[in-house]
């Protein structure tokens, strides 16, 4: 069915836009609603009439969006629940838990309209929860999931500074045994060099002992 938005509808369209829509889901909500009316000549000529007003409202909405965005993204929202000392949450983060913290900051959102990831979050950490605004426009929040108690992160701190001890002193083994075999190979080198230089040697001593040789033939005949 074809239809006019008298509002906007989420993941639809905007106050004004034409729709193809399926039957059902004009006749069973957008139509009961007051959210759309059937595209015909008369509607069409209605909705001409007030262009005007309807560009004036989207571009109040685009202003708008634009002021909750930047709100948005000035804020330090954190969420705190019970967790285990591996920092695996006893329970999710999901959008409904976003909302409520973004309501205690005084802001609004509907839930639907708010993305986090892997669509709830089951580990203590930092994370990125996209919102989505009006005509487009999408607020990146900084999310801190935290534990109620601090031991987790306090555990987790724990195994991160042993795991960075134990890489280091790996790295330092590494080296000595680099270094270690940095000598052998320069001790192979130096020998090596002094096996040629003693050929050198008995070569030119051959090749005098042959001249000397040849000269004493000279001299008998």
């Amino acid at each position: 069915m074809k239809i006019i938005l008298n509002e906007d509808v989420y993941n639809l369209g905007e106050e004004g836009d034409v729709r193809e829509v399926a039957n059902g889901y004009a006749r069973n909500y957008l139509l009961p609603q007051g959210l759309a009316v059937v595209y015909n000549k008369q509607t069409q000529a209605v909705f001409k009439s007030r262009k005007a007003a309807i560009e004036k409202r989207k571009e109040e909405k685009r202003a708008a969006a634009q002021s909750l965005k930047q709100k948005l993204e000035g804020l330090s929202l954190t969420v705190k629940m019970p967790a285990g000392e591996t920092g695996k949450l006893f329970g999710s983060v999901n959008n409904a838990v976003v909302a409520e913290a973004l309501e205690k900051e005084g802001v609004e959102i509907e839930r639907k309209k708010i993305d986090v990831p892997t669509t709830s979050i089951k580990n203590i950490g930092k994370y990125t929860v996209l919102i989505k605004l009006y005509s487009g426009e999408v607020a990146k929040i900084e999310l801190l999931v935290a534990s109620t108690d601090g031991k987790a992160e306090a555990a987790l701190a724990k195994k991160l500074e042993a795991a960075k001890t134990k890489s280091e002193e790996k790295a330092v083994g590494a080296g000595e045994d680099a270094y270690a075999d940095d000598e052998d190979g320069e001790e192979y080198i130096e020998v090596e060099e002094e096996v040629e230089a003693e050929e050198e040697a008995a070569e030119e001593e051959t090749v005098v002992e042959e001249a000397d040789a040849e000269d004493g033939d000279s001299e008998k005949e």
